[in-house]
């Protein structure tokens, strides 16, 4: 049996990165260094989120994307709060009225979604 240490998102900028997600999330900072950033989940059974510098750039979508669902506010006053730190919606999903969400991208483009609280 295993358990999912790190979750790593290789990318350009570590630095502005893990600002970008520190602020999504408020986690602590685990280690912090210009190729190398790591958040510390507060959760000690879940994944830390880490961005590795890489020197290719994001070139398709991602196969592998977070999903967060915003605590104390509504999916649309999150997004607006993402988006005042840097974030970009690519589009509203609603679809599926059980299962309505947007689709956003980070400071370098890496999907991620935005659910209901």
């Amino acid at each position: 049996m295993n358990r999912i240490h790190g979750i790593v998102v290789d990318c350009a900028s570590p630095v502005r990165l893990g600002e970008f997600w520190q602020a999504v999330l408020g986690w602590e900072y685990r280690r912090q260094a210009e190729d190398w950033v790591s958040l510390q989940n507060p959760d000690p059974n879940g994944p830390n989120l880490s961005f590795d510098r890489v020197p290719e750039g994001k070139i398709v979508k991602n196969r592998v994307h977070l999903d967060i669902r915003p605590l104390g506010r509504s999916r649309d006053e999150e997004r607006a709060r993402l988006e005042s730190l840097g974030a970009t919606t690519l589009r509203l999903v609603d679809d599926n009225p059980q299962d309505i969400h947007y689709i956003m991208a980070d400071p370098e483009g890496n999907e991620f979604c935005l659910l209901e609280r």
